[in-house]
């Protein structure tokens, strides 16, 4: 009897939290009965689909052939490649479904026994129109939400299709048999931006690879040396891992840690990882280092994932200053590998990191605080034992709740269960 097989799919290039997701799946849904494709957006040189997703035989839709169509954003970014999907009118919609229909069919969708769309996009329009009868599991990552959220509050100047691209969606969310969120409150907010039952909204969390993501022991001066031309000997290390877009406040962050710096007895550093290449809005962190005048502050540029348990691992506190994390993936990741992090309260975070007794695993300061997130770095750069034993709480957390392994085992029961619906006519 053959094994089941699932279409992963996502039109965005990797760059971001769902590509990782989406492979951390593919590397792990085998093991729990489900043969796995992948299909994704590429681009040539960082977001190389074929490079990200190796081993997994990924089919891939190139941008930079001809004639193919960029994809769109949740995001609205002056100057980017990828314009906000609220912009695009009615032709610029059809050539995304026409072309993500394309690829669905070399793909062999028809074929597949479930969809597992990631993110509401045309992907879902051209997949109802060459693969009527697959059952679909939507993935929500949470940035399509921010943009309904923003839809419904009043779309701002230039969102000129806003209203066809909500009904759209809307009714993309409510053809699929299950929609996959990242935390309980989600449900609730795609409740009430989608319309769709709540019985059918699957809580799964991101997580991590705990084959990769660990503490490793390593010569913290030779590797700091290497990746930033200092080997911070004796400091406090504290790691950004960021793109460089508004709602991370990176800025922010620079300025807090200067503060925190002042307030310390000791030397700190800032190590910021990201900026994927040719992306930033507003100020780059290169001015805002600039502009404070704080010493000891480091961008180490873009690095592939692979890298991140060593840059990880040579740290002693993770820093996300941003304000609309809808999960927060290098937060678990940092978790398991005993560094605790500093976060804001809000969305995802805040069902993360714990900063409360009996075993705190990091610290949540208010959106947009500095003073606040000023004084969590000092506490967390000054407090040797407490730091400690903060991260060693949140390696345990992590690895109870935020395994690839296990995590995907819930996801193919969900699977399972709508396929055999399918089989049987009870969907």
């Amino acid at each position: 009897m053959s094994r089941p097989r699932v279409l992963s799919g996502l039109i965005f290039f990797p760059r971001g939290g769902s590509s990782h997701v989406a492979r951390s799946l593919g590397r792990e849904l085998p093991a729990h009965g489900w043969d796995v494709t992948i299909l994704s957006g590429s681009k040539q040189g960082h977001g190389d689909a074929r490079r990200f997703y190796r081993g997994l035989d990924p089919q891939v839709v190139d941008f930079d052939a001809p004639g193919v169509p960029m994809h769109p954003s949740y995001e609205d970014r002056p100057d980017a490649p990828d314009p906000v999907f609220a912009s695009l009118d009615e032709a610029a919609f059809e050539r995304q479904v026409g072309t993500w229909g394309r690829a669905l069919l070399r793909a062999a969708a028809r074929d597949a026994d479930v969809l597992h769309l990631h993110h509401l996009t045309p992907l879902h329009e051209a997949a109802a129109r060459v693969a009527p009868s697959v059952p679909v599991v939507a993935h929500l990552h949470g940035t399509e939400l921010l943009m309904l959220e923003e839809i419904a509050e009043g779309a701002p100047e230039g969102w000129t299709y806003a209203a066809d691209w909500a009904a759209r969606m809307t009714r993309w969310a409510q053809r699929c048999e299950r929609l996959v969120v990242l935390s309980q409150t989600q449900i609730e907010r795609a409740e009430a931006m989608l319309g769709v039952d709540p019985d059918r909204c699957v809580v799964l969390p991101n997580g991590f690879d705990p084959g990769a993501f660990h503490r490793r022991e390593l010569d913290r001066p030779a590797f700091w040396r290497e990746r930033v031309g200092d080997d911070l000997d004796g400091a406090a290390v504290v790691l950004s891992v960021s793109r460089f877009t508004a709602v991370k406040r990176i800025p922010l962050l620079i300025e807090a840690f200067a503060q925190a710096r002042e307030r310390v007895g000791r030397r700190a550093a800032l190590v910021i990882v990201g900026g994927h290449p040719g992306e930033h809005e507003g100020e780059h962190p290169r001015d805002a280092i600039a502009r404070v005048g704080a010493p000891d502050v480091h961008l180490a540029g873009w690095h592939d994932h692979d890298v991140l348990p060593e840059f990880l691992s040579a740290s002693d506190v993770l820093a996300l200053a941003s304000v609309r994390e809808q999960f927060g993936q290098v937060l678990v990741e940092a978790m398991a590998c005993a560094v605790p992090p500093i976060a804001v309260d809000r969305y995802g975070p805040t069902e993360i990191v714990n900063p409360s007794p009996p075993a705190p695993t990091g610290w949540l300061v208010e959106p947009d605080d500095r003073e606040a997130l000023a004084a969590a770095l000092a506490e967390a750069i000054d407090a040797d034992a407490e730091r400690e034993r903060r991260g060693q709480a949140a390696r345990d957390d992590a690895r109870e709740r935020f395994s690839w392994p296990a995590l995907a085992g819930q996801l193919a029961e969900t699977f399972d269960e709508v396929a055999e619906a399918a089989v049987t006519g009870s969907r």
